[in-house]
């Protein structure tokens, strides 16, 4: 009996032994991994340099300043080098904007401190004569820098506009003679003049390949024709149609030239019959494309109906086309005749004739067409579908408004999205007007 008894206690015990032990790795595990333990166990100043960069990489410049205060290790860091090759300088005025503006302390002291560690720089500016300005004054002083990309915007016009062409070319003089390694430029809505282009193409001809322009009034022919002969690793352009000639694109074409990828024209007029357009030969066109047989043209029309008689006459081999504004029929017409390269098609405003008959010679010979968008126009639910099936599988983007499509006998709008996904092999249905 006492050995039963004493075997009972035994198997009893063994399971509150488990138990303890349980217990204790439960309050083990606790120990280890619970959060106040955690915190108190780790030392973050001992992080290592590579993972605490890392971890500043993702945080906003502001963040990144005050984890600098942290520790001696992290302030460290903050001025690490590789920190500072991309910034954007945000300017602002506080009374007449919503931008965050990047503080006045903090930005004299990247340039005491990082000036030479920048490379791929940008300006946000608002509406103000004073934010372009003090850009101005920031480029004024980076005369230590290397600049690889520059890039100045202007949330809403007329920024850098006001301010005087002397200041403007003095401050980008600093910029183009000092860092000799300049890649890529967008300077949109500028004041920059044909002096400073050459002052660019002196000291980056070698390693100029994007330059953006678009809206720079005081750039000539000459100007550019002069960027186009120096720069010959020349990737991609954007500039206005006033400053396009054949002389340019003949200069693009030379053999000493690197194939261009991408020309980005914008045609451009705010006042009705105030702007005569000048036409470009087919041959100059064509010597472009010989040239640079892979090369995106994309031009971007802002105009009035009328203006419109000088383009597409001829042959052109416009790959994308943007029509901001209302075009003609037979401006379509002539653009399915004519544009046998074009792949992009968005058509803001057309009028109350249905365009069938200008989609469907579109589709016909404009074989590499593979996005179209329509706003307000108007297309017989036939027409579209003829279009759509002339198209197939080849059309990657079809945005059209459901008000631009009219009913007819064979098609009823509840009909038409089951005939064109048919067509395009997927399913599709026309975009639609929000209600709000």
């Amino acid at each position: 009996m006492k050995r039963a008894r004493q075997k009972v206690v035994v198997e009893n015990e063994a399971p509150r032994t488990s138990q303890k032990s349980k217990k204790q790795k439960t309050c083990l595990h606790g120990s280890v991994f619970g959060e106040s333990d955690l915190h108190a166990s780790m030392d973050w100043g001992s992080l290592p340099h590579h993972v605490i960069l890392r971890i500043f990489q993702f945080l906003s410049l502001v963040d990144r300043a005050r984890a600098s205060s942290v520790c001696r290790r992290w302030n460290e860091v903050f001025h690490i080098p590789d920190l500072w090759r991309r910034f954007e300088f945000e300017l602002s005025q506080p009374a007449t904007s919503y931008l965050k503006s990047t503080h006045p302390d903090l930005i004299q002291q990247i340039i005491k401190r990082h000036a030479d560690h920048l490379q791929y720089v940008s300006f946000k500016v608002d509406s103000s004569t004073e934010s372009a300005e003090a850009a101005c004054d920031i480029l004024s002083q980076l005369v230590n820098c290397s600049i690889k990309t520059l890039g100045l915007i202007s949330t809403a016009k007329p920024s850098f506009m006001n301010v005087s062409k002397a200041h403007f070319a003095s401050a980008l003089t600093v910029v183009f003679v000092n860092s000799k390694s300049l890649s890529s430029i967008k300077i949109d809505d500028t004041p920059l003049d044909d002096p400073s282009l050459k002052v660019l193409v002196a000291n980056n001809s070698d390693t100029l390949k994007l330059l953006k322009m678009s809206s720079c009034p005081h750039v000539s022919p000459a100007g550019i024709l002069c960027v186009a002969d120096q720069c010959h690793g020349l990737k991609e352009l954007a500039l206005n149609y006033y400053i396009l000639s054949d002389e340019l694109l003949l200069a693009l074409s030379s053999e000493k030239h690197v194939d261009l990828e991408h020309l980005r024209i914008d045609v451009v007029s705010e006042n009705p019959g105030q702007v005569e357009f000048h036409s470009i030969k087919k041959q100059s066109w064509d010597a472009l494309v010989k040239h640079s047989p892979k090369v995106n043209i994309v031009m971007y029309f802002f105009l009035y109906e009328e203006e419109f008689d000088t383009f597409f006459r001829e042959e052109t081999p416009v790959t994308h086309l943007y029509f901001g504004r209302a075009v003609s029929k037979a401006m379509l017409g002539r653009i399915g005749m004519n544009c046998p390269r074009l792949i992009e098609l968005v058509v803001c405003a057309n009028g109350l004739q249905p365009l069938d008959d200008e989609l469907i010679r579109i589709a016909e010979r404009c074989k590499n067409l593979t996005a179209m968008g329509l706003g307000e126009c108007e297309v017989t639910c036939r027409g579209f579908i003829e279009f759509v099936k002339m198209c197939g599988g080849r059309l990657t983007q079809l945005s059209i408004m459901e008000e631009v499509l009219i009913p007819d006998n064979d098609y009823s709008l509840d009909r038409l999205p089951l005939e064109v996904s048919k067509h395009l092999g997927r399913m599709w249905f026309p975009d639609m007007m929000p209600t709000w």
